[in-house]
């Protein structure tokens, strides 16, 4: 897969989350999805996101940087949204934050296999 492939199959993959087209999902993540080290299975990567999406109504995943080095891509995300009550333990309860997590995922056949992420937890905090 060449770096521009790989970037037009993740731009579609975001797209995909922002539309919440779970049943779509499948064509950009594997059946046996890691993230974070943890082996979630496609069925468990969607139950995170659709809680993401319920604690997150407002949610966007915004790509403020993409780099692509096959197998692998990397990407900043930006968000801007209010969480409902509680997020990554912090006491959020609707109020407007920006954050970003930066990610990077490893992908085999044009799926996403594996998921690195880290969100900007310091950068939430600054602003309760």
């Amino acid at each position: 897969m060449t770096k521009t492939d790989l970037c037009d199959v993740y731009r579609d993959y975001i797209a995909c989350l922002n539309k919440q087209d779970w049943p779509k999902l499948g064509q950009f993540v594997d059946d046996e999805v890691i993230h974070n080290g943890r082996r979630l299975g496609l069925s468990g990567y969607v139950k995170m996101l659709e809680r993401d999406f319920t604690e997150i109504p407002d949610l966007y995943f915004n790509v403020q940087m993409l780099i692509s080095d096959p197998p692998y891509i990397a990407s900043r995300l930006d968000f801007d949204c209010r969480p409902k009550g509680s997020f990554l333990g912090l006491p959020v309860s609707g109020k407007r934050v920006s954050f970003a997590e930066n990610v990077i995922y490893e992908c085999r056949d044009k799926k996403i296999v594996e998921v690195w992420s880290v969100i900007d937890k310091a950068a939430i905090e600054a602003q309760l």
